[in-house]
């Protein structure tokens, strides 16, 4: 039987606590070097914009979304606000993929998050990165970032 591959993500929405933010800047770099969009909200919103409108208007746009555990996450109102459009959109079924950054109770955001398939990167940040763009359909690059060709 042979597996259904996934499609390479056209944009990822990025849902972490601002706390962790080294951290998610990390990451949404590593998909930038494989050229993945991402959607991080201090990033992507500017000044006097609706910042509660940019944030709809992304989970709208994004077809996958990074949830980023840590303790302070999942104390998020927003985080689990996001969470919770995101299970509910058909489009994100088989696209959701929790990142544990932190050890933390993931339940207290969803009870369902134990039966996603999730990336950790508590031992290795290189391993867990390579496992987040397998996950993600996408090839990990070989050479270091500012070495690739584009």
């Amino acid at each position: 039987m042979s597996r259904k591959r996934r499609a390479v993500p056209a944009e990822v929405f990025v849902s972490h606590s601002s706390k962790n933010i080294a951290f998610v800047n990390r990451i949404v770099g590593v998909l930038a070097e494989h050229e993945v969009k991402s959607f991080l909200s201090k990033a992507n919103i500017r000044g006097a914009q609706e910042w509660h409108d940019e944030i709809g208007a992304a989970l709208e746009r994004c077809d996958w979304f990074l949830l980023v555990l840590s303790p302070q996450a999942v104390e998020s109102e927003w985080v689990k606000r996001e969470l919770m459009f995101a299970l509910e959109e058909k489009r994100y079924k088989g696209r959701i993929l929790p990142v544990i950054y932190k050890t933390c109770e993931a339940k207290k955001l969803s009870w369902t998050l134990s039966a996603f398939q999730n990336v950790d990167f508590r031992k290795s940040f290189e391993a867990g990165s390579r496992e987040m763009l397998a996950a993600l359909g996408i090839q990990h690059a070989s050479k270091p970032a500012g070495k690739r060709k584009r």
